[in-house]
């Protein structure tokens, strides 16, 4: 796993230089809940590209990635001037955070606070790696989606500050007005092909392992889904629903747009987003990631609700990121102080939001940027989708759901018995 330098500068002597920090949020409400070390400073860790993570020598270390890093440590210089301790921003990929949380936190190694993804609250609270995080008042200040998806049996376990979700891309040039259904989408989409304007109706990724991810309004709009929920909220793993009536609904259609040319399984990621990109389809189904390339390739973009193919609405899975706490911390005084009283402000909110472009979840700052419409319109989408299940259980489900889709859109053979039976192999996977 490679981990990269954070090219922020070397060590801040922000107690000696007497500067005023750059960003500007609500000061804590008092110094005590910190253990000063009376060093007073915050620093840049270079880490090696190979080799096990050391912890920084400091008294608050803080795990980001490479996009973030800078707000991060803007904020940390200030909370170690006003508190008279030393902060450290170690940077990993992110895609590392959490499984060097699980191995290096017990050794002593990890850090207080990481940002990371509501999904990963499976590993991390089963590994007893991150602590619950008491909001407070601050609560109410954030979308509930966002609540609830940094929730795991009950405790909230992250300060979350952005949403992510997947919509429709519309090419107004090509599609002026927004479908109604799936099957008006399919309608535009063929005869834009059968004119010769277009060439998919619609620009959605399959590729070899199938892609449960981008098909799962589909699914849901039948009233099928991934799984069933407790009372407390909470998935449930022994309720899964992908071959309920729903489910076996979802796979005929599957197998109806096969039949019609609709859908194609040889679509992946990259073709999806060429043809889009390129004026080839008029829509496609994806997220925030592929805005800008697709509004600097010149295409006129509207983000739509994705439209239900079945009777219900279309909702997609959302995921939220934010900010956690180590089980592990040195001082957990020191990092809920941190998180909840100089990242959980709506300065940092917006200032997160102007380097990632993803719906803020406090609500504050997201009434801030509602009026950008591609924003707007993957929070309206937001709003109705679900939380990425981030319980264990879910690691059995990508790839036997993927398979049955792909095989499906294959023609490998009778569509609800092959979701059938990867709902069977699903269970025998998370039963054992």
């Amino acid at each position: 796993m490679r981990r990269h330098a954070l090219v922020l500068g070397l060590t801040l002597l922000l107690a000696a230089c007497g500067g005023q920090p750059a960003q500007q949020a609500d000061p804590a409400p008092s110094s005590s809940a910190a253990a000063p070390s009376a060093s007073g400073q915050a620093t840049t860790i270079v880490e090696p590209t190979e080799g096990p993570i050391k912890r920084a020598a400091a008294d608050l270390v803080i795990w980001a990635d490479d996009t973030r890093s800078p707000i991060v440590l803007k904020i940390a210089e200030r909370f170690a001037a006003e508190k008279g301790v030393k902060v450290a921003v170690q940077q990993l990929e992110f895609g590392d955070i959490r499984d060097n949380l699980v191995t290096q936190g017990p050794a002593g190694e990890g850090p207080d606070v990481i940002i990371g993804a509501h999904d990963w609250l499976g590993k991390l609270v089963t590994n007893g790696a991150v602590a619950p995080l008491e909001l407070g008042d601050k609560l109410g200040q954030f979308k509930d989606v966002a609540v609830k998806a940094f929730s795991y049996d009950g405790q909230v376990y992250g300060l979350p500050y952005a949403i992510e979700n997947i919509a429709l891309f519309r090419n107004t040039d090509l599609a002026p007005e927004a479908p109604k259904t799936f099957d008006e989408l399919l309608r535009v989409g063929q005869d834009l092909v059968k004119a010769k304007k277009a060439e998919l109706p619609i620009a959605l990724q399959v590729g070899p392992e199938g892609d449960p991810y981008h098909f799962y309004p589909l699914a849901t709009s039948f009233g099928s889904g991934i799984f069933g929920v407790k009372p407390d909220g909470g998935y449930d793993p022994a309720q899964l629903l992908i071959d309920n009536d729903g489910g076996l609904a979802f796979a005929k259609a599957l197998d109806r747009w096969r039949k019609a040319k609709a859908l194609s399984a040889d679509i992946t990621y990259d073709i999806a987003k060429e043809a889009f990109n390129t004026g080839k389809a008029p829509f496609q189904i994806t997220g925030p990631w592929n805005t800008d390339d697709a509004v600097k390739a010149g295409i006129k973009l509207a983000v739509d609700p994705i439209p239900p193919a079945g009777g219900q609405a279309a909702a997609p899975f959302v995921g939220v990121q934010g900010f956690m706490i180590s089980a592990n911390a040195k001082n957990k005084l020191v990092a809920n102080d941190f998180v909840l009283n100089y990242l959980g402000t709506p300065e940092v909110s917006k200032e997160l939001y102007d380097t990632g472009k993803r719906p803020p979840a406090m609500t504050a700052v997201y009434g801030q940027v509602k009026g950008d419409p591609i924003i707007a319109g993957f929070a309206a989408v937001g709003d109705i989708g679900q939380p990425l299940p981030s319980i264990p259980a879910m690691d059995a489900v990508w790839t036997e759901y993927g398979h049955a889709e792909r095989d499906i859109l294959l023609g490998k053979g009778d569509p609800a018995k092959l979701m059938q039976q990867a709902a069977a192999k699903i269970r025998a996977k998370i039963s054992e």
